[in-house]
């Protein structure tokens, strides 16, 4: 009886790259967010895939600490007219969350597949 063999692949590496938790080469992603229904390189089914709200969370979390932590410190040091703030901020407000949120949520689920994190269930 053999066994395929797979290496211990980090979450965060596969996650950011967008690639399945076990072998590393098939796509995680069908779309900018949809998860994919399979790895199109092994095999491995994506239904254990729940990445909720969780990756909107900590992006938010972070643009909003590190976004307005910026306007703020901005504002303090040049004391620059209203429209630069707009003309920096909304923009770096914008796409901040468009650029982390695929990798944010492809670490997650690659994180729950490796501790083999399921949703809880009541048996009783």
């Amino acid at each position: 009886m053999s066994e395929n063999y797979y290496q211990d692949l980090s979450p965060v590496q596969t996650g950011i790259a967008g690639k399945c938790p076990r072998c590393g080469r098939g796509k995680l992603f069908d779309g900018y967010l949809t998860v994919a229904p399979s790895c199109s390189s092994c095999g491995l089914s994506y239904e254990f895939a729940d990445g909720g709200d969780g990756a909107a969370w900590f992006v938010m979390l972070f643009v909003c600490i590190v976004g307005v932590g910026s306007i703020l410190g901005v504002e303090v040091a040049y004391s620059p007219p209203f429209w630069v703030h707009a003309l920096i901020a909304i923009p770096a407000l914008i796409l901040l969350p468009l650029i982390l949120l695929r990798p944010v949520k492809g670490m997650l689920i690659n994180q729950q597949w490796k501790t083999e994190a399921r949703e809880g269930r009541h048996q009783p």
